[in-house]
């Protein structure tokens, strides 16, 4: 795996791109590293901060609890939790509770025992559209606890 310093001006402007997406601002940083897992996706560190870019999405990583508190959510119940940390989607029957939010957004997943959160994902329909809804997809797992990521995350340290 390549790691590698980014420029202050690469810096300034993933965090841009990165505040745009998320709808919050970040401190300064300096010195973010960027590690190089595959061809399409990387972890990019920085002082409290640990990002997952895979393609052209940001999501915050697993480990930062801190930093997933700040999004949306939907709690899972127990059952689901094997589905998801094998990275199923989450699936309307399974939800317990969530927290409002557009389409499209950064999402978080978390079981409904030990509130611990379990994965990160897209939403694929509104909140506003869960109370009608019976069946059907609510989020796209994009990284689960145990996935490839979160175990080559566990390697990396600033």
């Amino acid at each position: 795996m390549k790691s590698n310093l980014i420029s202050k001006s690469e810096t300034v402007t993933l965090l841009k791109t990165v505040s745009e997406k998320w709808g919050m601002e970040f401190p300064k940083i300096k010195n973010l590293k960027v590690h190089q897992i595959s061809d399409e996706a990387q972890i990019i560190t920085g002082q409290g901060i640990k990002i997952l870019k895979i393609n052209d999405e940001y999501l915050p990583f697993l480990s930062e609890i801190q930093l997933l508190e700040k999004f949306p959510h939907v709690t899972v119940d127990m059952g689901a939790v094997k589905f998801m940390c094998k990275g199923a989607n989450v699936m309307r029957p399974g939800i317990k509770s969530h927290s409002e939010f557009e389409k499209e957004k950064t999402v978080c997943i978390i079981e409904e025992s030990q509130h611990k959160f379990l994965a990160v994902g897209k939403s694929l329909v509104p909140s506003s559209e869960l109370e009608s809804m019976e069946k059907g997809e609510v989020v796209k797992n994009m990284h689960y606890i145990s996935d490839k990521f979160w175990e080559i995350g566990k390697t990396i340290y600033d």
